[in-house]
């Protein structure tokens, strides 16, 4: 990997679900990764703290927030390459605080991208989303796909995907917006539908609460993710262009609801809970993703796609959950939006 191989990378949102995952991926590389954690009172590396069998020399946690700019230029020093994935992703919450995901949203974004214009960057990964298509007018959903925002979440990442490509064409930076469909995988937070399904299923319930339960989408297990950012990184036709990662298959949630039961051999029930639903304008009905870009520009194509993939994913997910150290963290008697 002649871009990334012995780099000095910054991994913003590193201590998150994906983002932990992308840097533990790094430094099992030989990769140097500065990791910017959002700063806390604890000093808590969120999930890095949970890196096994990986020597940390080649790790640096930063405390901090994309918010600072002053921060974002000092820790981009020394770094060729820029994975950002720091974001608030929760959609239910951005009906709440939608100032909260502008300021880091598209105003951390921005920082970043200012930053990147003062030093020699090879790279700038940005991370998008699939919720910025909206409900699917046609499947699959390849890059030209329109862009529709059905809540605040997805509007702010749209304005940063923007700014991203703005960048790119107005400063000729090296930018990439990288679009993942729904992720999943061990660390994912409860607040995303496979750990609500599993958490409540290992602590014993049989009937599990879930909001809408119709619409469809196209779940990719975290290794095919991280492989996908770092195959994308690799690629010098990436440099501008907007790729979608996901598997080009979709499931319903009712369908993974009992997929899931099935794969943990107990018989569930399903109650709909009013205060997991999205207002009704603001749901995504259908995602499947398009993924023919990636092959050809990146050479990457997924391994945990069509049921047997899913399956062999979920299985990975609910061991580590199953795991009561993992688990522990994790209160299914709780909505928390």
């Amino acid at each position: 990997m002649a871009i990334l191989r012995n780099s000095n990378i910054l991994v913003t949102g590193a201590d998150g679900f994906i983002g932990s995952h992308l840097a533990e991926a790094l430094l099992q590389r030989g990769c140097n990764v500065r990791a910017l954690a959002l700063y806390n009172a604890t000093g808590s590396w969120g999930h890095l703290n949970r890196f096994k069998n990986i020597s940390h020399q080649r790790l640096e946690v930063v405390l901090g927030d994309v918010r600072d700019a002053a921060l974002m230029l000092k820790i981009m020093d020394g770094c060729s390459v820029v994975f950002h994935l720091a974001a608030l992703i929760g959609i239910p919450y951005s009906y709440v605080a939608p100032q909260s995901y502008t300021d880091t949203n598209i105003s951390g974004t921005l920082n970043l991208l200012l930053a990147a214009r003062e030093r020699s960057l090879v790279r700038f990964i940005h991370t998008s989303t699939s919720e910025v298509y909206g409900t699917a007018k046609y499947t699959p959903i390849n890059e030209q796909h329109p862009i529709e925002a059905q809540s605040p979440y997805a509007a702010t990442k749209i304005a940063a995907d923007h700014m991203v490509l703005a960048f790119h064409r107005s400063f000729d930076l090296p930018t990439v917006v990288v679009r993942p469909f729904n992720t999943y995988g061990p660390r994912q937070s409860a607040r995303a539908i496979v750990p609500t399904i599993i958490t409540q299923i290992a602590a014993g319930k049989r009937t599990v609460h879930l909001g809408s339960i119709h619409p469809t989408r196209d779940l990719s297990f975290v290794k095919d993710t991280v492989a996908g950012f770092l195959a994308i990184a690799e690629a010098d036709a990436a440099v501008g262009e907007v790729i979608n990662l996901g598997t080009g298959c979709e499931i319903s949630i009712c369908e993974l609801a009992h997929l899931i039961a099935e794969i943990m051999e107990v018989d569930i029930g399903i109650q709909t809970a009013d205060e997991r639903i999205r207002p009704p304008a603001s749901e995504v009905e259908r995602l499947i993703a398009d993924v023919t870009k990636a092959r050809r520009i990146a050479g990457w194509a997924p391994q945990f796609a069509g049921r047997s993939g899913i399956r062999q994913g979920l299985t990975e997910t609910i061991a580590w959950f199953r795991d009561p150290a993992n688990l522990m963290a994790y209160d299914p008697t709780r909505y928390q939006i």
